[in-house]
């Protein structure tokens, strides 16, 4: 038989006149065909879907993978539940190209460089979607989902960008890190107060913390914090929807615990216990050199904190779900995009050079609501291209023919690995292979020269650089970078056309 392959607007079409102008699902649902249903009536047979997007909260900060100093408790609530993927890692980083891999299941890595007005950040993938990109909410809106997306990630908001595409309903909360949604006088505000006394002061920065500072500076209680308004939104589109328009594709995206380290001071004092009378450093160096070791504890029980309280805001959101009897007939996926360097080798925050376990090991939590995988822990590689794939195969909804992830039910039905020996990660100008045994990084691009090289198995945090032993490895994984991005041009461009 001939393979059938349908570009964006007939996968679409079809998809909408099969799975909802379809007579015999009419009558299935009690109506005459032909008829229009003001909603979806309830009892539905597809699940709803919840998917909750973090930014900046790496595996290492959750207690439900192994973190004996953080307080997760509603995340690890959610994992006891669902199954859990331990060896879970980006295709691309770091925010919009993560979003892009997670939007449309398909390879985004290597990608161009996209001349982008009214966008300071120059990254290679750090674009809009492409016109030829299929959504997951494209999709499940086609299939007769009524599909919602609940964000404060301002960087999806600039101009010219469209993640918002394929919802019915979207709420964007401004507000987060150098988002200039306040313009106002900025003398007032003593940024030495706010920064290390290593870090440049500039006193009419538009961007950066003097901007968030202005931002915030109307917040009173902690519902004011931008994490407790995402998800105070997300509830409040569940109690108004749950009723008449399931089946439901909810989005969330919390650009918490992303810097600026910010947290309520309840949330600070959980974990910082000693007498700290420096600047609040919510944007700290890029490095710890310099800095004392109460200056470096100050900054970690920020950055704890903000993942606290960010928890305490999923978990009030979580409960809403479970006391409207949510959770009988909604999967929920719990995903971030990366993490951060809090000290590992000096470093602090991200960066496309530190493509190691700390950066780049990311949680991926799915509850079911037929429990059946609930407390599974699953090791074998996957990335977030598997995502979008793995929640329409369990909704029963087809696949884009443009998808190249793999759905992850055949994992998480039999408990075996999903046959990966290895994830690439690109970023920027550079990329990391990672093997069970290896983790390389190194610059797959003309430029100057990078390559680290970490013992997984005998360094597992990967702190001590062992490039300068292992020439031969070395060399394999340059070919092994050198034939990925080669091949994978054709995948990854793509036109910003309106008509196809």
């Amino acid at each position: 038989m001939k393979k059938v392959i349908l570009n964006r607007r007939d996968f679409l079409r079809q998809l909408t006149v099969s799975s909802v102008a379809s007579p015999c699902l009419m009558s299935g649902l009690g109506l005459a065909a032909g008829a229009q249903p003001s909603y979806a009536p309830p009892t539905h047979k597809k699940p709803n879907i919840i998917q909750i997007v973090v930014d900046t909260w790496g595996a290492h900060w959750l207690g439900c993978y192994g973190n004996t100093e953080i307080r997760t408790p509603h995340v690890d609530a959610l994992a006891r539940k669902s199954a859990l993927f331990l060896d879970a890692y980006p295709e691309a980083l770091p925010t919009l190209p993560a979003r892009r891999s997670i939007y449309t299941g398909r390879r985004i890595f290597p990608s161009q460089l996209i001349a982008q007005p009214d966008d300071q950040v120059k990254i290679r993938g750090w674009h809009q979607l492409y016109a030829e990109d299929i959504t997951i909410s494209e999709t499940l809106r086609a299939a007769g989902y009524t599909t919602a997306f609940v964000s404060d990630v301002y960087h999806q908001f600039k101009p010219g960008k469209n993640f918002n595409r394929g919802f019915d309903s979207w709420t964007y909360i401004r507000g987060q890190e150098g988002d200039r949604w306040v313009t106002a006088p900025r003398m007032p505000i003593d940024l030495t107060r706010y920064m290390h006394p290593s870090q440049k002061v500039q006193p009419h920065a538009k961007t950066g913390p003097m901007q968030y500072l202005l931002n915030r500076r109307s917040w009173k209680t902690q519902d004011d914090w931008l994490a407790a308004q995402v998800f105070r939104e997300a509830t409040q589109w569940v109690e108004d929807n749950h009723t008449e328009n399931q089946p439901f594709f909810l989005h969330i995206e919390s650009f918490s615990p992303h810097e600026h380290w910010d947290p309520p001071e309840d949330y600070y004092r959980l974990y910082m216990k000693q007498n700290y009378r420096g600047p609040w450093l919510l944007a700290p160096p890029q490095t710890t050199a310099g800095m004392s070791p109460l200056e470096v504890a100050h900054l970690r029980a920020l950055y704890r904190g903000l993942v606290t309280f960010t928890d305490a805001c999923l978990g009030k959101f979580l409960n809403k779900v479970e006391s409207l009897g949510l959770m009988k007939n909604t999967i929920i996926l719990f995903i971030a995009d990366h993490g951060t360097m809090m000290g590992e080798q000096n470093q602090l925050h991200k960066g496309e050079t530190r493509l190691r376990t700390q950066v780049t090991q990311v949680p991926l939590i799915l509850y079911h609501p037929d429990s059946q995988w609930a407390g599974r822990r699953l090791s074998g590689f996957v990335q977030h291209e598997d995502i979008m794939p793995t929640l329409l195969d369990l909704a029963g909804v087809g696949l884009p023919s443009r998808v190249t992830g793999r759905s992850l039910q055949p994992m998480l039905e039999s408990g075996r690995a999903a046959g990966r020996d290895q994830v690439i990660i690109g970023w920027g100008e550079h990329a990391s292979i990672r093997t069970p045994e290896w983790c390389y990084v190194g610059r797959w691009s003309a430029g100057k020269p990078f390559e680290e090289l970490y013992d997984v198995k005998n360094d597992p945090k990967e702190l001590t650089n062992v490039a300068s032993r292992h020439p031969r490895i070395l060399e394999r994984f340059r070919a092994a970078l050198k034939t990925h991005t080669d091949s994978g041009w054709a995948t990854t461009k793509g036109t910003f056309a309106t008509e196809l």
